[in-house]
């Protein structure tokens, strides 16, 4: 493998890393890992942060195929697109929480 047959999927990882660069995705995808399909308004409520803010990080994440938004009535629920954004996130928050020597 070179860097030239790889690049299409270098660049994919790139910009699913760069959506997930910011605390506030983090700690979406975190919830929605824990707890599966969430409202805006209990994804507001868990993380403590106001409407608008989880409203314009769930758009970055919908927009970079991270999560997936399903209308209900006048909700919409959000649901991870699939299980290895969990473990990416999971590992991440993991290796960050090791002690260092």
């Amino acid at each position: 493998m070179s860097l030239v047959t790889d690049s299409d999927a270098y660049q994919r990882a790139s910009d699913l890393l760069r959506a997930l660069a910011a605390t506030v995705r983090v700690a979406i995808v975190t919830e929605l890992s824990r707890h599966g399909e969430r409202y805006v308004h209990e994804l507001v409520e868990a993380l403590a942060v106001p409407q608008p803010l989880v409203s314009q990080h769930l758009r970055v994440l919908r927009g970079s195929a991270v999560v997936r938004a399903e209308r209900r009535g006048r909700e919409i629920a959000y649901s991870l697109v699939d299980e290895h954004i969990a473990h990416i996130v999971r590992d991440a928050v993991a290796h960050a929480g090791e002690r260092r020597a």
